[in-house]
């Protein structure tokens, strides 16, 4: 164990234990008010959100141990099996807040979009390694991944779950144009399919109505209105109360059911609310170290598939935790994205754990591959 701790990338394994660690002290402090309210205890989610990271870290070692290689084999398997509960939950899911995103089986609970996202990026990454030969052609380069892309961001959104769809097309984009896919062809196609998200947005009111609130154009006396921007003005109140150094641990008073999922998709205002500018910044540099080092280890992967699965994965990564925080701060409209590593949730700790401990796999073979 020592010997594979030297060799993998030390900087992002103490950043995510890092972020995985201080986020029970958050969750703690975020839902204190809320479970004693709901559950009669204020450490109802304290206790839930410590196993989860207990499990996460279970996860996190099976993701180094286990060769990234493993993922390539099987990576149409795991894509199927993540697709099949994307259905499932559709027909038998169960309802939360007007979403059906959650699939109960037994005492076992989990968000299928959660597991089918990475599942895609395992699989984008195997077809773009094995078809660099063939990558311009329209049939056997283009039209496989997209397909695939498309099945699995047109059943999430049927959830609906419209952001998340849209930020996982637009992960699988950057993807195959880091690919080499044909630009013109994917711009054709990508315009298309973002015509197509489009009028989904605008066929229910709900989302006008965040989208109009957002620029500043809906009415004051519009309580659709009103309520829709209610999260978005708590969250920077948040802020405002933190200032630079903040109020202090269990300060926050946006934690006491003023600020809704406080714990969850909005945590990231409750943190600079008691953590001040100094608290965001850090989580923010964290964030940024774990990009950079994922790049690097992107760049001297030993082979196709492992650079474009550290590429996906990193992108993947950043871009669910930048857009969390800019939801928080008000620069980018509600989408209920939560934060990596930070907010309570089962399911996305362990899988985003996982897939972390996939890249740092990664990083132990590039530095077998050197010594050999």
């Amino acid at each position: 164990m020592l010997n594979t701790l030297r060799k993998i990338d030390f900087w992002i394994l103490l950043s995510v234990i890092t972020l995985m660690l201080f986020s029970i002290s958050f969750v703690y402090s975020a839902s204190a008010s809320i479970g004693e309210i709901r559950f009669g205890s204020s450490e109802k989610f304290f206790f839930k959100h410590s196993i989860f990271i207990f499990l996460g870290f279970i996860s996190l070692y099976i993701g180094i141990k286990v060769d990234y290689h493993f993922l390539e084999r099987h990576s149409d398997k795991l894509l199927f099996l993540s697709i099949v509960p994307l259905i499932l939950v559709l027909i038998i899911g169960t309802k939360i807040n007007g979403a059906y995103r959650w699939l109960y089986i037994g005492p076992i609970n989990f968000q299928p979009s959660e597991i089918a996202k990475f599942a895609l990026i395992i699989h984008l990454s195997k077809l773009l390694a094995q078809r660099q030969e063939i990558i311009k052609s329209f049939k056997l380069g283009l039209l496989p991944p997209i397909i695939w892309t498309a099945v699995v961001c047109g059943l999430i959104a049927m959830q609906p779950n419209m952001s998340s769809s849209i930020v996982i097309f637009g992960l699988a984009v950057i993807m195959l144009f880091i690919g080499n896919i044909n630009g013109k062809q994917l711009l054709l196609i990508g315009t298309g399919i973002m015509g197509i998200f489009a009028v989904y947005a605008v066929s229910a009111t709900y989302r006008i109505q965040r989208l109009l609130t957002f620029v500043g154009l809906a009415t004051n006396e519009d309580l659709s209105s009103e309520a829709s921007s209610f999260q978005i003005k708590q969250a920077i109140l948040g802020f405002g109360n933190g200032g630079f150094w903040g109020l202090g641990p269990g300060q926050s008073k946006q934690a006491h059911r003023f600020l809704p999922e406080s714990y969850g998709d909005y945590i990231f205002a409750i943190i600079g609310e008691e953590y001040g500018f100094i608290g965001v910044f850090l989580i923010i540099f964290v964030f940024a170290l774990i990009l950079y080092r994922g790049f690097r280890i992107a760049k001297n992967a030993p082979d196709n598939f492992g650079y474009f699965l550290a590429t996906g994965i990193t992108i993947t990564f950043s871009i669910f935790a930048f857009v969390s925080a800019g939801v928080n701060c008000g620069i980018i409209p509600p989408t209920g994205i939560p934060m990596p590593f930070i907010s309570y949730g089962g399911t996305a700790i362990v899988v985003y754990s996982y897939i972390i401990g996939v890249l740092l796999n990664i990083s132990l073979q590039i530095n077998k591959y050197k010594e050999d």
